[in-house]
């Protein structure tokens, strides 16, 4: 044979060896080791496209993050932009799509600080602010002359010196106590810091130009009630927006926070002048306002708003004001449309508003003509969900980019074209990898229940499956409960990693799920517990009469938080299932009510406050039916979990204890309501797979 055949020869042989190489089922390695992209944020010139990278580690010293740039027609291969041991985030440009502006904690650093960094002249990034008490969430002005951020200061300084100062006197101080006058006292997993408050501040770019406290000594901070979103992990955040002239700072504050242990709090929109003085309520009634956004022209300022009104969840609406009268406000994403609102996005011609909302399993993409009606499906993908919109707002033509992803694709940043409804990747960093591993998108399906619902569940299926086989089924039961099981890969319970032993995963977004209209959701307020329940095991008796290969003898269920919560309702009334997985879950409401870090919504739910005794308080609190538990359960929490305290899984370790139920506690002294260490993460999938794999051995 001669060379070149030999050659090519040796070269089809291993296309065919790849080729045949058979997938392999996903591991935790795999899972927790692949590169996690982020939102994209697009120049205004629609050119570039920026975005972090986290190239996770089990180890949380090991881990790196840096910040990544790509063309945004994606016609050639991103790269990175920085390569430093910190991390960087809260990148934002620059209206001449120069300069990005982000936040890091750099050599020498104490606290996080604000770097500019000229994406077209090169060299390296340039700290811009020095703040003792530390920077976030960094947005130029239209004119570049400026960045606002937010702080978290003491709230009688007013000034950094005054920070420095009152930040020696705590530290230097003998006494170790917390003292309140007012709820909430918790937020997720930290005691609130009754000192401190998040304000915001302006960083003018002139050389040595000091950053300025624009709310400092004001009023508005003084008010007992005063406080910036409390948003779960993120603690609280005040989203704030500059005006089209830069000389206003818009922002999203509370002043009823004190109220929030027997009210629904409002979150109201201030403007302030760069140049100081009181701020300016310019946007306040019975709900929420928050992530504003101005017309290309800045003639129009958009919002989105919730209503207060006695419900537990509202779909969230886009509405508009004038500017800068704030007269003729409009909803413009009204009823019957009833899909929330997430991200959105300004067409650069000001004609057009983009937004995500969730839709049965997956996040689409609608179009909604910026003067207001009703909405239209613009993209409906295939699978998977999109978020991130993101739209060049100085570009003669659309230029949008933002992540898709699915439970088999790890999110990437993809350009978005509506016209032909259609994605193409700019970035590919799992989807070689993706590609190897024996997974399958789910099944979706829909059954009717005993109450009339029509009830929306997927389900997955496990590696090297064979139809003529016979599979124990795994009911897994999203958290919430306003929330809903998508079509998109999660690592706290990520479905196809629980399948691999060989379980049919099964979804069902119960009545309180999004993503199915505004009466849906709320309809779980008065009957949080048993009406759920009942379609959780209504859904496993309708997928084992669609799926022959499911096993009726082999049932199983599990969840966290509220799926928590349901998974030790169905404890106490039924034994149909072989084990069950808890984690975060509550056994008693009245004890979650007094003990959790929020507590009015549950007031809501209930139809009052425990001591009214409502039918909820009395029917429908798993710890009075303890006397049931039978079935063998694994039970899982972290110690620093304020949402669904300690307490709650004790008293049901206890109950099951008492009633010499099989089971098995698993308390994570370093976790909050969430596994988020790596090797906590990969020992807490390991116990689940052991504890029902010895329940439902044959």
């Amino acid at each position: 044979m001669k060379p070149a055949a030999a050659l090519l020869s040796l070269f089809l042989f291993a296309v065919s060896a790849v080729a045949a190489e058979p997938k392999k089922a996903l591991t935790h390695e795999t899972m927790w080791l692949m590169e996690r992209v982020s939102a994209p944020e697009l120049s205004p010139d629609g050119r570039w496209v920026v975005f972090s990278v986290i190239e996770p580690a089990y180890d949380s010293k090991e881990q790196i993050s840096d910040l990544w740039i790509a063309v945004a027609d994606g016609t050639s291969k991103p790269r990175k932009l920085t390569g430093t041991k910190a991390s960087e985030s809260g990148v934002t440009w620059s209206a001449d799509s120069r300069r990005i502006a982000f936040t890091a904690k750099r050599d020498g650093d104490e606290e996080n600080q604000i770097y500019v960094l000229d994406v077209t002249g090169g060299g390296e990034a340039q700290r811009v602010s020095n703040v003792s008490t530390g920077a976030g969430s960094p947005k130029f002005s239209p004119d570049g002359r400026s960045i606002a951020f937010v702080s978290t200061v003491f709230r009688k300084a007013g000034d950094d010196e005054a920070n420095k100062k009152a930040a020696k006197e705590a530290k230097d101080r003998k006494i170790n106590v917390r003292v309140y006058e007012s709820f909430p006292i918790r937020n997720w997993d930290r005691w609130i810091d009754a000192e401190r408050q998040v304000n915001v501040m302006v960083q003018p770019l002139e050389h040595k130009a000091g950053a300025r406290n624009l709310l400092a000594g004001t009023k508005l901070i003084g008010l007992p009630g005063f406080s910036g979103a409390m948003g779960g992990d993120s603690g609280e955040q005040i989203p704030t927006e500059w005006s089209p002239d830069s000389q206003w700072i818009l922002f999203s504050v509370t002043t009823g926070r004190n109220t929030s242990a027997y009210s629904e709090i409002s979150t109201d929109l201030y403007r302030v002048s760069v140049k100081g003085g009181e701020p300016e309520k310019i946007a306040g009634d019975s709900g929420s306002y928050g992530s504003a956004q101005f017309s290309p022209d800045g003639k129009t300022l958009f919002t989105t708003y919730e209503p207060n009104n006695g419900k537990t969840w509202n779909a969230t609406r886009l509405v508009a004001f004038d500017w800068p009268s704030m007269a003729n406000r409009r909803v413009i994403t009204p009823a019957p449309f009833d899909r929330a609102v997430g991200g959105y996005a300004i067409t650069s011609d000001g004609r057009t508003i983009y937004f995500t909302a969730e839709e049965a399993g997956h996040d689409k993409i609608y179009s909604v003509s910026a003067s207001g009606g009703q909405p239209t499906l613009a993209v409906d993908p295939d699978r998977g969900v999109y978020s991130g919109l993101s739209i060049a707002s100085d570009s003669p033509s659309l230029v949008m980019v933002g992540l898709w992803g699915s439970s088999v694709d790890p999110a990437e940043v993809v350009r978005i074209d509506p016209a032909r409804k259609s994605r193409r990747n700019i970035t590919d960093f799992n989807v070689t990898e993706a590609a190897a591993i024996d997974w399958q998108p789910p099944q979706h399906f829909w059954f009717t229940s005993s109450r009339g619902k029509r009830i929306h569940n997927f389900i997955v299926l496990p590696p090297n499956f064979d139809a003529g086989k016979k599979y124990p089924v795994f009911a897994l039961i999203h958290g919430g409960a306003h929330s809903m099981w998508k079509d998109a890969i999660s690592l706290r319970w990520n479905y196809h990693l629980l399948a691999k032993p060989g379980y049919v995963m099964l979804m069902t977004n119960y009545t309180g799920s999004t993503g199915f209209g505004e009466k849906f959701a709320q309809e779980i307020m008065g009957d949080p517990l048993k009406g759920p329940a009942q379609e959780i095991n209504e859904a496993v008796d309708e997928a084992i009469k669609r799926f022959p290969f499911i096993d009726p003898t082999r049932q199983v269920a599990g969840g966290a938080s509220y799926g928590g919560h349901l998974t030790n309702w169905i404890a106490a009334t039924t034994t149909r299932y072989k084990a069950l997985v808890s984690h975060a879950g509550l056994v008693n409401l009245e004890a979650q009510w007094g003990t959790s870090d929020s507590i009015f919504g549950r007031e809501l739910t209930a139809g009052g406050p425990p001591w009214e005794q409502s039918a909820v308080w009395r029917e429908q609190n798993p710890i009075r039916l303890a006397a049931n538990f039978k079935t063998p359960m694994l039970v899982s929490v972290g110690e620093k979990d304020y949402r669904v305290p300690l307490n709650n899984t004790l008293e049901l370790w206890a109950a099951l204890q008492r009633m010499r139920v099989p089971s098995k506690l698993l308390v994570w002294p370093d976790e909050n309501h969430w596994i988020l260490n790596g090797e906590n993460s990969r020992f807490f999938y390991t116990q689940v797979w052991d504890w029902v794999e010895r329940w439902t051995a044959k």
